[in-house]
């Protein structure tokens, strides 16, 4: 996992040249809203451009993480299916209702049978690099999006340029990025981790969740300010020295929740084992958010490393699946 995790700009590198042989068979103005599909290692692009395209995009942008389409798909809709191995089965139940609903739809999979009713019906299609665990080819369905959302005039462009900066600057900094996650992992090795992060960058504390959840094989939660505010921080009120807090930091975040957070940790840190703050590199908020993946990305595997367990192991996942085969 530590070798995926190092190529991460390498996979970004080779996911731009990708993307610019994308072409959509359609047009904004037949687009009302969009809906993106898909779980896990590849439901959280998802998640993630959504809050990048959050203040450019003119019409609602949905994740969805589930079998069902929501009602208000329709052909006005843009789905847009995102399965790495292409055979999510929540995902193609998705598939399969949005084109009874006719709806406008891309594919992004590395095959399986997304792929072959992508171009059974011939819907757009955009195939990526497989044989890699799901998680660990984040970076290729996440530059597809970018493009899309550019494609259509949806964000504000400029995706192709930051994601490049951040590739220059995790090269550069490369041997600080592994040391300084190392740093930060043994403050969270044997504790309850506690993710916290302000509004708008809930994508990014969701992956640093889910990858502490498979490479680390821990159990740990998150919130959001200023959320949290309202109902999380009354449950602040015993000592709890199994408890590791970390807070996802941006120089884009909401200067009011920012300060929410300020007094929020003069409350926490006293009561938890350690109150740590991972502040994004780079010029942009695209820049920020890849840094915080790819950092949080590295914390997840040193995780793993001191607990010795094995970080691309999803036994359970695999047993899950099984059991569900036999209905």
């Amino acid at each position: 996992m530590k070798n995926y995790v190092a190529s991460f700009p390498d996979q970004l590198e080779e996911a731009l040249k990708i993307s610019e042989s994308i072409k959509l068979p359609f047009e904004k103005k037949n687009i009302q809203n969009i809906l993106i599909t898909g779980l896990g290692g590849s439901g959280i692009s998802g998640t993630i451009i959504s809050e990048l395209v959050a203040d450019t995009c003119p019409v609602p942008v949905t994740v969805n993480k589930d079998y069902s389409l929501p009602a208000f798909v329709n052909e006005k809709s843009l789905v847009i299916i995102c399965s790495y191995s292409g055979n999510t089965e929540e995902t193609l139940s998705v598939l399969a209702a949005a084109i009874k609903q006719k709806a406008q739809l891309i594919c992004i999979s590395s095959g399986g049978t997304v792929s072959e009713i992508a171009t059974k019906n011939n819907f757009a299609l955009i195939t990526i690099p497989g044989g890699h665990p799901p998680r660990a080819s984040f970076a290729y369905p996440l530059v597809q999006l970018m493009k899309i959302f550019e494609l259509l005039g949806f964000s504000k462009g400029g995706f192709k340029t930051e994601t490049e900066n951040f590739i220059a600057l995790a090269k550069k900094d490369k041997n600080e990025i592994v040391d300084s996650s190392l740093a930060f992992a043994k403050k969270l090795q044997n504790k309850i981790p506690v993710i916290y992060c302000i509004s708008g960058n809930e994508g990014v504390a969701i992956r640093f969740r889910q990858q502490i959840n498979e490479n680390s094989k821990m159990l740990c939660w998150h919130h959001v300010l200023p959320e949290m505010n309202h109902n999380e921080l009354v449950g602040w009120v015993d000592k709890n020295d199994n408890i590791a807090v970390v807070a996802l930091r941006t120089t884009f975040d909401f200067a009011r929740s920012v300060k929410r957070l300020e007094i929020c940790k003069t409350i926490i840190e006293p009561l938890a084992n350690s109150f740590s703050e991972i502040h994004a590199k780079g010029n942009s908020k695209t820049e920020q958010t890849l840094y915080l993946v790819h950092f949080t990305d590295w914390i997840s595997c040193h995780l793993a490393d001191l607990k010795k367990v094995d970080a691309i192991e999803v036994n359970v996942i695999n047993r899950l699946k099984s059991e569900l085969a036999k209905f």
